[in-house]
């Protein structure tokens, strides 16, 4: 439901999530790994995989911007999840894209300093854990790209409907 950009009925965004993650944290472990050791190769794996991660990053923005920008409807809390969602990896993608600029800058360096690298790359994950929290949430609260039966669908739109509504008191009930 709701997901514009498929392959084969399957939604392409949840598909391409799992790259830029899996680059980002062996970002992070690399250069930690380089901090602690001074190994030349560490350095160089880990920005090449902070590359492979903003790069597989902005691949699997495109669908899910898709995704939110045409598929969920306007008011709802899908919507406002998928942009708190869109932000925070958006902040994350800027921590790695510094940190890979930088990585390409000291290259041929003897031996670079990775602070600046390890302090950017854990500041990228600090917005990716909470970014991958709300992009479950849409998965498994707001069903996005979830294809529903009938009755599910009966059922969801009938709770899309009620989410807009503020509810309702009774005439007991006080304000809070």
């Amino acid at each position: 439901m709701y997901s514009k950009v498929k392959i084969m009925g399957h939604s392409v965004h949840p598909m391409l999530v799992a790259f830029p993650v899996a680059f980002y944290t062996a970002t992070l472990v690399a250069f930690i790994v380089y901090g602690a050791s001074d190994n030349a190769f560490w350095y160089r794996f880990a920005a090449v995989c902070n590359w492979a991660g903003v790069i597989t990053a902005v691949v699997a923005a495109l669908p899910g911007f898709i995704d939110w920008s045409a598929g969920i409807p306007k008011g709802t809390r899908a919507r406002s999840t998928g942009a708190r969602h869109m932000v925070l990896n958006v902040l994350a993608l800027a921590a790695f894209t510094i940190s890979g600029i930088l990585a390409i800058m000291r290259w041929g360096t003897e031996a670079p300093a990775a602070g600046s690298h390890i302090v950017l790359a854990a500041i990228g994950m600090a917005f990716t854990l909470p970014a991958g929290f709300l992009g479950w949430a849409l998965v498994q609260k707001h069903h996005v790209g979830v294809d529903l039966t009938p009755e599910q669908e009966r059922l969801e739109h009938g709770a899309r409907v009620e989410e807009l509504r503020p509810p309702l008191r009774t005439p007991t009930e006080q304000p809070t």
